[in-house]
């Protein structure tokens, strides 16, 4: 499979068989791909007749769709914009309704593989870590945000038992030597929290993934567009969810469990309560994982979990980011920096 420009692909789509078989994408359909990235999903689903709203956060990746829109000959409408606003994208390009949405939640391989992107400590590059390329880098953040803050995202986000410690360190480096490039913060973090030989990954892969977390805002976008799915997919629509750690499918399950179930509404100080009818039903009880052929072939998918919803006809809900587990966070002050 070539990749949304035709060439050849830098990654693979995680468990793409899995995924349309649960869109079930007829000729004719719509579906939203909050992801693009590579184009995967979205050249997968022309392929079988369907029509493509497509967002990406990522300037580079539109650019790199633009032979794929001029391919799909009018079926394909490219967005740069963030998925949490996926209904609004849509109703902008002319569906008030779709039939199917997907979600790739995470960094892709590209980002991860371009070093001047800053997302990886495999290569020495700026600390930047913006899918967007815009707002506060993880550089800013760690070179202005208060000891105790950066602390607590680096646990929340990241899990890092040793969280405190690496933000009191970074806290008293920066004073003399700001931190600019990956390589800088993943020695900083690696002399902190020391490595073993038994050690499988290394001791700074939890500090940037919190920071990546933080600096896209990933956990409140991915709430925010499960909601905004709920708002666009018509009756009998689906929605499928790939996520790669837990606190992703955290939301996930949480936002689909809440959802496939009926739920009192109202003020609990009123004497009676309206009764909220399901907005989904679940396609399985719990995740989709992929084979053992995939994970040979894929390793990126050793991780991915799937999870799917069939749309009912009930009205959205109000969403409750807490309430669905998105947790919350100390906000960067821009004038810090």
């Amino acid at each position: 499979m070539s990749d949304a420009s035709g060439a050849t692909p830098r990654h693979i789509p995680v468990m793409l068989a899995p995924v349309l078989a649960a869109l079930g994408a007829q000729p004719g359909e719509t579906f939203i791909d909050g992801t693009f990235g590579l184009g995967g999903y979205t050249r997968a689903l022309l392929d079988a007749g369907a029509n493509v709203v497509a967002i990406d956060r990522d300037p580079t990746a539109i650019a790199g769709g633009a032979g794929l829109v001029t391919e799909a000959a009018g079926r394909l409408t490219l967005v740069e914009g963030r998925f949490s606003e996926l209904d609004a994208i849509a109703n902008d390009a002319g569906f008030a309704s779709v039939d199917g949405v997907v979600l790739d939640i995470g960094v892709s391989s590209m980002q991860i593989d371009e070093a001047e992107r800053g997302f990886s400590f495999r290569f020495d590059g700026p600390l930047d870590m913006r899918m967007a390329r815009s707002g506060p880098s993880a550089a800013d953040i760690v070179n202005t945000m208060p000891p105790r803050e950066l602390a607590r995202i680096l646990s929340v986000l990241g899990e890092e038992r040793r969280a405190g410690a690496v933000a009191r360190a970074i806290s008293e480096d920066r004073v003399a030597t700001p931190f600019v490039s990956t390589a800088q913060l993943a020695g900083l973090i690696e002399r902190v929290v020391g490595r073993k030989h038994t050690d499988t990954i290394h001791p700074a892969t939890r500090s940037f993934q919190a920071l990546r977390i933080y600096v896209n805002e990933e956990l409140d976008e991915l709430g925010a567009a499960l909601a905004a799915a709920e708002r666009i997919l018509k009756p009998g629509g689906r929605l499928v969810v790939v996520s790669f750690h837990s606190l992703e499918d955290r939301i996930v399950k949480r936002f689909l469990g809440d959802r496939s179930e009926e739920r009192a509404g109202g003020s609990r100080h009123m004497p009676e309560r309206s009764i909220a009818a399901p907005t989904f039903r679940l396609a399985a009880k719990g995740p989709q994982v992929a084979d053992d052929a995939e994970i040979a072939s894929n390793p990126r998918s050793r991780s991915a979990k799937l999870r799917a919803a069939i749309r009912t006809d009930a009205p959205a809900r109000p969403f409750d980011p807490a309430a669905a587990g998105v947790p919350s966070l100390p906000i960067f002050k821009a004038e810090r920096a």
